[in-house]
């Protein structure tokens, strides 16, 4: 096991979908039993059913702002909305909060968050000291970061945010194997080290998560001698994916099952096509099933080169929810998928809006390779003005004419 965290990242990839695929009955069963929320979201669904991918994909999807509208509604009652199949006391330690307030259960498990993979493919390994610079208050981001190390076998700095300087001392006293947080900071530390005339030799890897993480950047810490790799990971689900050696996309956790689904629905998208990032957990005390994560990805082809065998997502590739106000009304991604879905000859669409604030004007852009296409122009601007209630021009293009971005709604306005 010296390239690989355990067996299950080698598994052949059909007895690991088929492993998923028996765990996932189970886990909506007991999301429906031990948490109201999906004791009411999924009351209409048979359990038993849900044993396939296909099936998963007709469950209602659940996002960030239906988590924040329960636990607003239900906050005298049950601060987690429902969602949470534990209560305080021994099953849960902490209690974290994400802005809106979301609050976010921290169960009894050992690394509950699942980052000790991750860790382990940026580098680290037992008996080796990590420096966390991930935030210990009130997110889970410090607690997420330091139980995978424990769970690791490794030694933890509670260095927290902030306090550059003492970041430095620290780092050039203890002599950490490498640094867990967001990678602007340890430029700033490694840059304020350099001012100091501080010498920081030890840290030659880190694992990176929480803002962007673009070649450039990583090229920089190569300069520095610091290997950096990047996670991916929220606080509803801890982590999701996670960067290799290969660098090429990021490896899915053995713990979750991911979609790519069209933005405003909970419609899978082909391979390779950018949509938003649909997770379920098999986290048995937050057993969040179809969460939506606002993210936009897409899934790659083939298994890593490092012989990793899940599937891999290219990253972080921009925000899902891309709700624009034109002309004093919102428009969702939903409407523009509710248009759509009244004419099967329509492949992808993609809302254009342009001019200015207040004197704007919005056009549907439509692939399809319908004759008669005036005809389709006309019903689809009715369909328009059906359910955006605004009016908008209609543009047919050809298959594969749009681009592959995961944008429902561009706003290309001039807000000079």
């Amino acid at each position: 096991m010296i390239h690989f965290y355990d067996t299950l990242e080698t598994r052949v990839p059909q007895v690991r979908e088929a492993e998923l695929m028996r765990s996932l009955p189970q886990q909506v069963a007991h999301a429906r039993k031990s948490s109201a929320a999906f004791a009411q979201i999924l009351q209409a669904v048979d359990p038993v059913t849900v044993s396939s991918r296909a099936a998963l994909a007709r469950l209602p999807v659940t996002r960030k702002t239906d988590l924040h509208e329960r636990q607003l509604a239900q906050r005298q009652s049950d601060v987690f909305g429902g969602f949470s199949a534990v209560g305080f006391g021994a099953h849960m330690p902490r209690v974290f909060s994400s802005p809106g307030p979301i609050y976010e259960p921290e169960g009894k498990a050992a690394d509950y968050w699942r980052m000790a993979r991750a860790i382990f493919a940026a580098g680290f390994r037992p008996g080796e000291l990590i420096h966390n610079c991930f935030s210990y208050h009130f997110v889970p981001a410090g607690s997420m970061m330091e139980t995978g190390a424990h769970a690791l076998g490794c030694t933890v700095f509670a260095g927290g945010t902030g306090q550059t300087e003492q970041q430095v001392q620290a780092m050039a006293e203890l002599r950490p194997a490498g640094y867990i947080g967001t990678p602007s900071f340890l430029k700033i530390i490694v840059e304020k080290a350099a001012s100091l005339g501080v010498a920081l030799p030890s840290v030659t890897k880190a694992m990176f998560g929480g803002e962007a993480y673009p070649p450039s950047l990583r090229d920089w810490f190569l300069q520095h001698g610091i290997q950096g790799y990047q996670c991916y990971a929220t606080a509803d689900v801890g982590l999701i994916a996670y960067e290799t050696s290969a660098r090429e996309g990021l490896v899915i956790d053995e713990g979750v099952i991911v979609e790519i689904v069209r933005p405003g629905t909970g419609d899978p998208v082909p391979e390779g096509e950018v949509g938003e990032l649909v997770v379920t957990s098999l986290n048995p005390a937050y057993p969040l099933i179809r969460f939506g994560t606002g993210d936009l990805s897409a899934l790659l082809a083939g298994p890593c080169p490092t012989g990793r065998s899940n599937a891999r997502i290219k990253g972080w590739m921009g925000r899902a929810d891309q709700t624009t106000k034109i002309r004093g009304m919102f428009v969702h991604p939903g409407q523009v998928a509710d248009i759509v879905r009244r004419f099967p000859e329509v492949a992808r669409a993609r809302l254009v809006v342009t001019g200015e604030m207040a004197n704007d004007s919005m056009t549907l852009q439509v692939e399809t390779t319908c004759s008669g296409l005036d005809a389709l122009a006309a019903k689809i601007g009715e369909a328009i003005r059906d359910v955006t209630k605004l009016r908008g021009d209609v543009l047919l293009v050809s298959p594969g004419s749009l681009p592959n971005d995961g944008k429902v709604i561009e706003d290309a306005r001039s807000y000079s």
